[in-house]
């Protein structure tokens, strides 16, 4: 493999879309570092795992030797972004934004090599551009592409108020890649539009137009809904070890996947292996183990990783199994349905009662619920079951 494919392949790893590939080549085949660019406006004081999707594909392009800039939109925060939101995001006092730019300083080289990373802030240039300024940058675009934007469009089709500053923000952060020279934006899949629009202003000066890349918005560990704390549905990067470990572990066994891709950073041909093995019939928790303990590593320490596997394992014998546990041997050398097996091994009186009780989350291997009515399990598989709280063995297959 050579070094370019190389490279293209560790900075798609997880990418929902890069625009424009093509581009992106020609710009490696320099051999010179990119300037990355990614914004994170501080409207709130601490960081979960969602936010760091982001910052860890930073580290990736710090790993593969390019230029990573980190802004910190101070300016554009006292602008207010209502990207996903019905109604206009209120803005925040300078005084909420420094203290939460600071916070933002501090969690960020938890992740980011503090010595290959430049911190910015956009109220260097945005508070420069002065009145002026600003109406020449406004000149740059109509209020029709305005409203291509999808947020903006539902609101102005529902009679929803869009107050004019908010057209600025888009522009505002187009401007931001101008001051930056930026090679490269990476945002959420809802920045899609306010990535664009960096790539008109760029033109607009003169500079060749940044590639942008694109991340998906991280689902909490329900799994339904993107990651957020008012959703009560995060893994907040600061949270105690215990905590952060045992939440993972709660994530379903296809959310798995989604974790390891967008926050793992083994190597993709571990984790390929991995799957390889999972398939041939390794236990999905003993994957779902080395996640946890990766994500605890690197935010608290090998020590409190170690010791929160050993307290999450702890907990899970102390609390959630009964004293003896019956052992159960289910005949087959075919992989079988779990509702066939948690049938067989007398934990519910029927199929139709298993899947109810998997789709009431009732039902957990190892610990760990499940969500997938069709999960097989293969000859081979020892693991504990359990169905509510009262009914659990040990069943082997085969």
């Amino acid at each position: 493999m050579s070094e370019l494919t190389h490279q293209l392949e560790v900075i798609k790893r997880g990418c929902d879309e890069l625009l424009i590939e093509s581009e992106l080549v020609h710009k490696l085949a320099r051999g010179k570092p990119l300037r990355v660019k990614a914004g994170f406006d501080p409207t709130a004081p601490d960081l979960h795992l969602g936010h760091t999707v982001l910052i860890n594909k930073m580290r990736q392009f710090q790993d593969l030797g390019h230029h990573v800039m980190f802004l910190i939109g101070d300016f554009t925060g006292m602008i207010g972004d209502p990207t996903g939101r019905n109604a206009t995001r209120p803005p925040l006092s300078p005084e909420q934004i420094a203290a939460n730019a600071e916070t933002y300083k501090a969690q960020v080289f938890r992740i980011l090599d503090p010595g290959k990373t430049e911190i910015l802030f956009n109220s260097t240039w945005g508070n420069a551009l002065g009145s002026a300024g600003m109406i020449r940058l406004a000149a740059k675009y109509t209020v029709a592409r305005m409203l291509e934007r999808d947020d903006f469009a539902k609101r102005f089709r529902s009679h929803q108020p869009i107050a004019i500053h908010e057209f600025l923000y888009p522009l505002a952060q187009g401007y931001d890649s101008v001051m930056m020279r930026a090679d490269i934006e990476l945002g959420g899949t809802d920045q899609k539009f306010n990535l664009l629009v960096g790539r008109e202003i760029q033109r607009e000066h003169g500079q060749e137009p940044q590639c942008i890349l694109t991340m998906p918005l991280l689902e909490g560990i329900a799994g339904a809904e993107k990651m957020s704390k008012s959703l009560g549905n995060y893994v907040g990067i600061t949270e105690p070890p215990q905590e952060v470990f045992g939440k993972l572990m709660s994530i379903s066994d296809p959310l798995m996947w989604r974790y390891v891709e967008l926050l793992s950073f083994r190597p993709l041909d571990e984790v390929r292996k991995w799957r390889a093995e999972v398939e041939a019939g390794r236990n999905p928790r003993d994957i779902k183990v080395l996640f946890a303990r990766e994500i605890v590593e690197r935010f608290h320490g090998r020590a409190a990783a170690e010791a929160a596997h050993a307290d999450f394992e702890a907990r899970f014998r102390r609390h959630e199994l009964p004293a003896e546990l019956a052992e159960v041997r289910v005949p087959g050398q075919e992989p079988q349905l779990l509702t066939q097996v948690l049938k067989a091994a007398g934990l519910t009186a029927s199929t139709s009662e298993s899947l109810r009780m998997i789709e009431q989350g009732g039902v957990k291997i190892d610990g760990e619920r499940v969500s997938d009515k069709g999960l097989k399990l293969p000859p081979g598989t020892s693991a504990v079951l359990q169905v509510g709280k009262r009914k659990a063995a040990r069943v082997t297959i085969g």
